[in-house]
């Protein structure tokens, strides 16, 4: 398990490089990216490679070239997400994650809401 956990991650950080480490939309070189509204300079690189491992996608399904551009809906999306996991994970007294991407979306792009062999109605 560790050994695919650590795949997904080099997978993640190789995206990342081939996409010039972030700086694409960013505040110039080597700064923060533009236009964070719920991420941190000191998380957004962490939570871009969760999103890569648990919906399977790269960077392009969320960013347009200006990764700073609001222009796609997945985007808009994700951060409704990032807002709604904090949300349920604040009513835990433990302080814990409980709740993640991967909760739902499994490595697809959509969440799967049924169980697999689950009848369609």
């Amino acid at each position: 398990m560790r050994i695919i956990l650590s795949l997904l991650l080099a997978a993640s950080l190789s995206l990342f490089a081939q996409d010039g480490g972030g700086k694409k939309g960013g505040g110039g070189k080597g700064g923060p990216p533009k236009n964070l509204q719920i991420l941190t300079p000191d998380n957004y690189r962490a939570a871009m490679q969760s999103f890569t491992q648990a919906l399977g996608v790269d960077c392009n399904f969320c960013h347009v070239q200006d990764r700073s551009a609001d222009d796609k809906e997945e985007k808009k999306t994700a951060r409704m997400m990032l807002t709604m996991t904090r949300e349920i994970n604040a009513k835990w007294t433990d302080g814990k994650q409980h709740v993640r991407c991967y909760t739902c979306h499994r490595g697809a792009q959509m969440p799967l809401t049924d169980p697999p062999d689950a009848p369609k109605q």
